[in-house]
């Protein structure tokens, strides 16, 4: 199999790479989070100019047609440049749309940076399960009426437009009865509570009461979206493993730098052999991360579910554990400075922290790959 990134998937990498280098610095992104709308408007409509928006859209719909490999190169440096735009959230959004078909006029505007998307999910007692749904889609005339809330919706306040997953039958957590509907985020009923989260990025809570939603806001089959939402969130979690090892490459090199610059005892601290095999650690855990989410991103377009499911969950399962692995003894060998908030290594270890607990933590992973058909038998075997 050949590894090596292709000379376009290079170049989006470059791009993006030396416009954060540029206008996207740390107290430029400071300066945004501690926005009103935690966003930048100016950084958007680059990121659209770039391509990266159109990166993952059809090329029917003014898009690129980019797969998760093309998607890879992106998160990597979204992640080492920390930044807090709703790209991944409109990219998830982008990805359920793309799965159930249709909607080609959406996404022709989120390929031109003219959309933004969230994905309303999760709730409060469904922690890292998406298919335990308590808000119900009730028929009514024209449609259905959704009631119900969604919790810590990333980027919910600053989208367009909210897909929101709903029970129209079923049990609250089968993958059956599940229903997929795409609405304005100022349609009559919904009320977000907009919130900073612990990494500077922004997130929602969304309610829904009384809530209409026309036919037309049906993305897929009426209770057929448990397959799409399953491999959409896949997707997701392949995209969060890229950004977890560009955020944890970056912060391994501002370690290194530190060890080699922080003098103690009249020499610089990299040469204590103790802090030497610490970082031989983190760099360990660092290989074996872009090992698995390499691969993660290569599976995602197996037609086999079962294969993709395994590798996606391998991968953040292994990301999981190397991104509390390098953010803990990154912030350690940093000393004191490693939790301040003037350091760029405090803001990659929250960043970091906080993929850990999206779209499943390490124990919600190896649960779903012990679940996988054959790893029993193969385990006895």
């Amino acid at each position: 199999m050949d590894f090596n990134f292709t000379s376009e998937q290079l170049q989006f990498a470059d791009a993006l790479k030396r416009w954060i280098g540029r206008d996207y610095g740390f107290e430029t992104r400071r300066a945004i989070i501690h926005s009103d709308s935690g966003t930048s408007s100016a950084a958007w409509a680059t990121l659209a100019e770039l391509g990266m928006t159109a990166l993952p859209v059809p090329e029917e719909h003014g898009g690129f047609d980019g797969n998760a490999v093309d998607m890879f190169v992106v998160m990597q440096e979204i992640g080492r440049g920390l930044v807090v735009e709703p790209y991944f959230a409109t990219m998830l959004g982008a990805q359920l749309l793309r799965l159930a078909g249709g909607r080609g006029e959406v996404l022709e505007q989120v390929a031109g940076g003219a959309l933004k998307l969230a994905c309303a999910l999760g709730e409060r007692q469904s922690r890292h399960d998406m298919f335990d749904i308590a808000t119900r889609a009730a028929p009514c005339a024209g449609g259905w009426m959704l009631d119900g809330e969604k919790k810590v919706v990333i980027h919910g306040a600053q989208a367009g437009m909210l897909i929101v997953s709903c029970r129209t039958g079923g049990e609250q957590r089968a993958e059956e009865g599940i229903s997929l509907f795409l609405l304005p985020a100022d349609t009559a009923g919904i009320t977000l509570t907009d919130y900073r989260t612990l990494d500077g990025q922004r997130a929602a809570d969304v309610r829904f009461e009384n809530v209409h939603a026309p036919r037309a806001s049906l993305l897929g089959t009426e209770g057929g979206g448990g397959a799409i939402l399953d491999a959409a969130l896949d997707y997701g979690a392949g995209l969060l493993c890229a950004e977890a090892l560009g955020a944890m490459e970056a912060l391994f090199e501002a370690t290194l730098d530190y060890l080699k610059t922080r003098q103690q005892f009249g020499a610089p601290i990299g040469k204590f052999q103790a802090l030497q095999h610490r970082m031989a650690d983190m760099y360990i855990h660092l290989e074996q991360a872009r090992s698995m989410a390499l691969l993660a991103a290569v599976k995602l377009g197996s037609s086999d579910v079962a294969e993709r499911r395994r590798s996606v969950s391998a991968a953040k399962y292994r990301i999981n554990q190397a991104a509390r692995f390098v953010g803990q003894q990154a912030v350690q060998l940093h000393g004191g400075m490693g939790v301040t908030d003037e350091l760029p290594a405090a803001h990659y270890f929250k960043r970091l922290a906080t993929i850990e607990l999206t779209l499943g933590d390490a124990d919600h992973h190896l649960a779903r790959f012990i679940a996988q058909p054959g790893f029993a038998g193969e385990a006895a075997a």
